[in-house]
This record gives structure tokens, C-alpha cells and sequence, in this order.
């Protein structure tokens, strides 16, 4: 584990076996970057990080792994973006992917295997959720993967809802001279859904199984009824699949969620996101948790390469 100086802030590297992790847990509980150093010399890119030239647009940089809480993506009420509406009939307002990935974090735990860093809810996430909770994030890193575990404790009294979720940068493609239409994935859902203009969710695409990266209508879709807590994907006939993982039983929650997106047909990298629960949870309740007043509650992910 070591300081490195960034952009007149100062990054903790970790390294894991052969892996390298870098973060900045102070932003946003930030993961920004993950490569493995090869057998043959090589260094393979797992998690992207972009070159930037300044911290101003941190929280929306394409890299990295955003954390997205209260509730993911776009939050809708009675059809306006950019609001939600508690139990109690008040509607607040609600930034696309929360609150949490742009604000300010307190490392509480920073050691040889990884971090964990407890928000500190700045004035618009007080006023967007304006709650007593504590909400914290913590990652292990180990050789070939990392887990990372959102929790949350009611600290009021009153229920706290929440449908949280990740935003990871993939590399992809990863093969020398390899396309993204070399690479596919595979994700056990029984359903897929996408959300309209007005925030509801609607039927999605049909899809296999498996299905090729390049395929478009994987962009945007919501694969839910899932049948099993893992999402595949990698260069066809080649080693050195990633594999994302909902939860620790091995049987996804109810509602639970992986989402697929990419910015452009040549963009370096192609999200799978791990997800509570489809976008706009508190008005259409799939994938909304409640933790009652003095309860807590974790959502835990792993990603590993094999």
C-alpha cells in the first residue's frame, strides 16, 4: 500500500497478488483503477481510470467505479425527472445516480487489503435525503477480484428507503487487436425491462442467454428475475473471464438487477452494473428496500477474473 500524488490530491495504491487497485476514498468512496500484471510482462486493464486535468469533474469522470445511492440512474415523479416522492407524499428533488458518487467521504478504515470511508452528507444530499443514517463503503481487494459492501443504518425514525447500486468502467475490449463483437456475456435473467420517458419501466429487448457486447439492444436494459447472482463476460475461446456476483448465498434478492451500457460503439469500456433494483425504484417499488428505524442493511458485490 502506498501515497501517490494526483491533481493536488493524494491517491492510496494497493497491490494484491498481481493486481494493482488505486482510489481515492475521499471522493465519492471512489475505486478509480484495477490491472493485473500478465505472466508474459503484459499488464491487462480491468477497471479503466481516464486521463483528467483537473479534479473538476471528478464525480462524472467515465472510469472508475461510481457508487450510486440512494437509488440509481434517473429518478422520476408522476413523470418529472429529477424528483422522488417519500412515503409521506413529499417530493424531493433527486440527482441522476444519488448523491453519493459527488460527495464527500470519511476514510475510517485504510489498510493493507483495502478501505472502508462513511458519507458525510453535504447541503444537497441533506436536502435530497434528508435522513439520519449512516451510509458506508467498503472494499477488499484480493489477487484476482475485489468485494465491495454498501451498508446503511437507520439511524431516525422512520423507515429508509433505498435501491443502490454500482457503475463499473470495464475494459473492454482486453484482447490485443480483439473487437468488442469478439466478446460476450452472459447473465441468467428472466426478464428484461427498460425505463420510458416518464420514468415507468417497460418491456425491454429480447435476449439470449448469451448474448454478443456488441449487440445494441444490450444498451440500457434492465436484466432482472435473475436465476442466479452472476454476470459473465469476456473474449470468446480465451481465459480471463470477469465475473460480477450479487450477494454472498448465492441467490439474488428480489428486484435485484444487472445493467449493461456503453457510451459509443468505440468507447474503451462497457459497463455492468450491479443494481438493487431498476432505475426509478421509490415510484415503481421493484428492487426498493426499506430498512426500518434502528436496522441496517448491506448490499454486497464481488467482481473476480478468471
Amino acid at each position: 500500500m502506498e501515497k501517490i500524488p494526483y491533481l493536488g490530491q493524494t491517491l492510496t495504491r494497493w497491490r494484491a497478488g498481481a493486481s494493482t487497485f488505486v482510489a481515492l476514498p475521499e471522493r465519492g468512496a471512489r475505486l478509480m483503477y484495477w490491472n493485473i500484471a500478465m505472466g508474459d510482462g503484459s499488464v491487462r486493464d480491468v477497471i479503466l481510470w481516464p486521463e483528467l486535468k483537473s479534479l473538476d469533474g471528478f464525480h462524472k469522470a467515465r472510469g472508475g467505479n461510481p457508487i450510486l445511492f440512494p437509488f440509481c440512474a434517473r429518478s422520476y415523479d408522476r413523470g418529472e425527472l429529477g424528483f422522488w416522492r417519500d412515503a409521506k407524499g413529499v417530493r424531493r428533488p433527486m440527482p441522476t445516480h444519488g448523491v453519493a458518487r459527488q460527495g464527500d467521504f470519511r476514510a475510517t478504515r485504510v489498510d493493507a487489503g483495502g478501505f472502508e470511508a462513511v458519507f458525510h452528507p453535504g447541503d444537497e444530499a441533506r436536502e435530497c435525503y434528508p435522513f439520519a443514517y449512516e451510509f458506508r463503503v467498503e472494499y477488499r481487494f484480493a489477487a484476482l477480484g475485489l468485494t465491495c459492501t454498501l451498508s446503511l443504518e437507520n439511524l431516525g425514525d422512520e423507515p429508509l428507503p433505498w435501491s443502490a447500486g454500482h457503475h463499473f468502467y470495464f475494459a473492454v475490449p482486453w484482447g490485443e487487436g480483439a473487437r468488442r463483437a469478439d466478446y460476450s456475456l452472459r447473465i441468467p435473467a428472466g426478464q428484461r425491462l427498460r425505463q420510458d420517458a416518464s420514468g415507468q419501466l417497460v418491456a425491454g429487448p429480447a435476449l439470449g442467454q448469451v448474448e454478443p457486447m456488441d449487440n445494441p439492444a444490450l444498451i440500457d436494459t434492465f436484466h432482472t428475475g435473475l436465476r442466479g447472482p452472476e454476470a459473465v463476460f469476456g473474449e470468446r475461446g480465451h481465459p480471463g473471464d470477469v465475473v460480477v456476483t450479487l450477494g454472498s448465498d448465492g441467490a439474488p434478492a428480489a428486484g435485484s438487477a444487472f445493467v449493461t451500457w456503453t457510451q459509443s460503439e468505440d468507447s474503451p469500456f462497457y459497463c455492468v452494473e450491479p443494481w438493487m433494483g431498476p432505475a426509478n425504484a421509490p415510484e415503481h417499488k421493484v428492487g426498493l428496500h426499506v430498512v426500518p428505524p434502528g436496522g441496517s442493511e448491506r448490499f454486497s458485490v464481488s467482481v473476480s477474473v478468471r
